[in-house]
């Protein structure tokens, strides 16, 4: 296929998957549960009304939202989902007062045959929509507001101070007082009703709740529908057919790539390095910084799940609580992998290029300012908000959103979005020599300014949504940025890269560079633009979301299904030379990604996307399972390759002591599977029994989650964690090394105040 057929694919792509994802995101704005005007009892009693709902969610999200337990599935896996919780809660309280007042006991203590009457009573009474779209009120009776009343007590004593929750918040790693304020206590607890009445409320009209049935909970009958296993079967087709299309594709095609040797000598040997690409040695600096940071933010994270709000008996949690560290820990994350995604960028940009711009280096310094900044004013602001020092309307602004990969105040997020607009900025300029050069490199420069451009323009999805807005609409929105931000332009940029980096060192033809990317960014994003509602099934969207979302998703699995044949293909290509051994680190980094890439964001990923599997597993330790083996697999991996690359040709002479480097690329992939094999998947797998036998309540409960042997299989993490904590340490000493000189090999090093890493004291 020509270079200008498949430019035309990839527009029919863009077009169509964008359609898609705005035609049926528009039913996400008109089927979203409704917010009640007022809730009323019976007899008249306001019990809430919009306003107090909303205050609620504001409270929620000023303690860290998202990173202390789920609503809806989405968030932290410590403490529990609020919504499943206090639904099992409510119902649970419904029945024992039904108890009394029928049968003068609680329910417990009945014979089977009143206990299935009061079953079907409650259940009749909970999922019974009474919410009348005219008034805006939803009527309860008396009966249930009186179970409302109870199960918030339980709420503002935990979220409080009250000294006989002290053993539950330390299974939830919740610190005391998290919410000093009473009157923000009882609001938190109209928005948790809120979402567990979406959970249980039947959609107009029809025999299903407005979050499909979600959470698995036998006590009100929500089961999963029809269409959930349908849509299941459906996407399970799908994928079967994408992978079996691809591999037909490759066996079969006429047009096979012609081999190429590689060079004799290094052709980036002749690359003459500018003032701004020098510069992005800070940014290097900064990626591992941040790296070593997350890493231990994560194992203090991963301590508080075994030790509550202690660290070996010091009381930490005073002082960075579970929230704190867990917040930190996935922002640095998003931060360090993006500097990286950043800095290989302002690097590549001269180079393809081929010349420097006027005030290019000036400009690089400026964004690095603004990103220190950023990273210090939003990390300092989520501290301040999860502590209480802010009022709601101020902490959104500047301490914590409470939504998951982007809790950073929005006064934060706009100074980032600025900053992404300013690299977009330097990129353009620098490419754009090569952007109006003729040649075969023409079509992938287009293509890399093209991914860069939407790095920086579709983090302004997240400006659509505000702190009171409707949360089914947050949803959408905040997976436009995380899934197309993160998991979709990422993937394209990082692919263009790589294919412009190995054109330049002569492993690949341009032309088929050009092509094999063009192909594998249209197959990725065919899947990955509409399947960004598979993270939308039970958020109150209607069933057609859980149909494109499945189905479209299931795509997303296919081009990992040989992507492990184009990375072995470049390396073996690579041997023939001798000169890239100098490269041979990062290329293995590159050679991790392809692996991590069909298991973490492939089987790990595709384990709980049909509808019928996450319905189950939603909120459980199967997402961060895939979570951890994709972002770092994946992204991690890649980004610490491209920052090696840029390391290497930013201090080209002399021979690197490569032995940190080995130990810190084998420490970190086998540190990361034994944190897999011996405690997320079958601590994920026994939780999803859980839920399937009881329901979700119980598989998130402390009652389960403090088991002995969760506790153990808590506690075996450790081993993987302390090895990749080592070789995280010695890659931090590697790079080190690189300013003082340790990391060459004896006798064949350079003097650092001869190479271009001493630029970084002075910018």
């Amino acid at each position: 296929m020509t270079i200008r057929k498949l430019w035309f694919l990839l527009g029919t792509v863009l077009f169509v998957a964008f359609f898609i994802l705005g035609f049926f995101g528009r039913e996400v704005y008109r089927q979203a549960p409704p917010i009640p005007k007022i809730v009323v009892t019976t007899n008249g009693q306001a019990l809430m009304d919009e306003n107090s709902i909303l205050d609620g969610q504001q409270v929620w999200q000023s303690i860290g939202g998202q990173q202390i337990g789920t609503i809806w599935g989405h968030g932290a896996y410590q403490a529990p989902d609020w919504s499943a919780d206090w639904l099992h809660r409510e119902a649970t309280t419904m029945l024992n007062l039904l108890g009394i007042e029928r049968h003068g006991t609680e329910f417990d203590e009945l014979t089977e045959d009143k206990r299935a009457g009061l079953r079907a009573l409650v259940q009749s009474e909970m999922r019974k929509n009474t919410y009348d779209s005219k008034t805006g009120t939803v009527t309860i009776s008396s009966l249930r507001a009186k179970a409302i009343a109870q199960t918030a007590e339980h709420y503002i004593g935990l979220f409080g101070a009250d000294e006989k929750y002290d053993g539950l918040r330390n299974a939830y790693a919740l610190h005391k007082e998290a919410v000093p304020d009473p009157k923000k206590r009882q609001l938190l607890t109209h928005f948790f009703f809120w979402t567990a009445w979406a959970c249980a409320t039947e959609r107009p009209g029809k025999n299903v709740t407005y979050t499909n049935n979600w959470p698995h909970e036998p006590l009100i009958g929500n089961h999963p529908t029809s269409s959930n296993l349908l849509w299941s079967i459906l996407s399970i087709v799908f994928l079967i057919a994408g992978v079996g299309g691809l591999v037909w594709y490759k066996a079969f095609k006429t047009n096979q790539e012609n081999s190429v040797q590689a060079p004799i000598r290094d052709p980036f040997d002749g690359l003459q390095l500018t003032p701004s690409m020098k510069a992005v040695w800070k940014f290097a600096a900064v990626v591992i910084g941040l790296f070593a940071l997350q890493v231990g933010l994560g194992a203090l994270t991963a301590h508080y799940t075994v030790e509550g709000n202690a660290v070996f008996g010091l009381p930490v949690a005073d002082y960075v609580p579970y929230v704190i560290s867990r917040t930190w820990h996935v922002q640095l994350g998003v931060f360090w992998i993006a500097t990286a995604f950043l800095g290989a960028g302002l690097f590549l940009g001269p180079a393809a290029g081929g010349k420097e711009p006027r005030f290019q280096r000036a400009g690089v310094n400026l964004l690095f300012v603004a990103l220190v900044i950023v990273v210090l004013g939003s990390l300092a602001g989520e501290w301040f908000s999860v502590k209480q020092k802010m009022s709601l309307n101020t902490s959104f602004w500047f301490g914590h959103q409470g939504y998951e990969y982007v809790d950073l105040g929005r006064f934060w997020q706009i100074s980032l979005f600025v900053g992404l607009v300013l690299w977009l900025v330097l990129m353009v300029r620098s490419l754009w020599p090569a952007l109006k050069a003729q040649g075969d490199s023409r079509s992938l420069v287009w293509l890399f300014a093209g991914s860069s451009g939407a790095i920086g323009l579709f983090y302004a999805a997240g400006f659509f949504y505000g702190a009171r807005t409707h949360l089914t609409v947050m949803e959408y929105w905040r997976w436009w940025v995380v899934h197309l931000w993160v998991e979709g332009f990422m993937e394209v940029f990082a692919t263009a890269a790589m294919a412009f980096i190995f054109s330049k060192m002569g492993l690949v033809k341009p032309a088929n560079a050009t092509r094999a990317t063009l192909l594998s960014t249209s197959i990725f994003l065919i899947g990955g633009i509409p399947g960004t509602f598979h993270h939308l099934y039970f958020t109150g969207t209607p069933t057609s979301i859980m149909a494109i979302g499945s189905t479209f998703s299931a795509l997303e699995v296919v081009p990992l299904a040989l992507i492990g044949f184009e990375a072995w293909e470049t390396y073996r290509v690579s041997k023939q030379a001798s000169w890239m051994i100098a490269y041979r680190w990062p290329i293995r980094f590159f050679l991790g990604v392809a692996f991590w890439n069909l298991v973490g964001a492939g089987l790990f990923g595709f384990m709980i996307n049909p509808p019928i599997a996450l319905y189950y597993m939603q909120g459980l330790n199967t997402t961060p399972l895939h979570g951890h083996t994709a972002l770092f697999g994946v992204y991690g991996l890649l980004a610490l390759g491209l920052t090696l690359l840029v390391l290497r040709r930013l201090q080209p002479q002399g021979v690197w002591d490569e032995r940190p480097v080995a130990f810190s690329f084998w420490a970190m992939n086998i540190g990361l599977a034994l944190m897999v094999a011996l405690s997320l998947l079958p601590i994920g797998l026994m939780q999803a029994a859980a839920s399937i036998d009881q329901g979700l309540w119980y598989a998130r409960s402390a009652e389960y989650l403090q088991q002995p042997l969760m506790q153990n299989l808590r506690w075996l993490r450790i081993i993987g964690d302390s090895i990749f904590i080592m070789g995280t340490a010695s890659l931090v000493w590697f790079v080190v090394g690189l300013r003082m000189g340790w990391s060459f090999e004896k006798n064949k090093g350079v003097d650092p105040n001869l190479s271009p890493v001493a630029d970084m004291g002075n910018f």
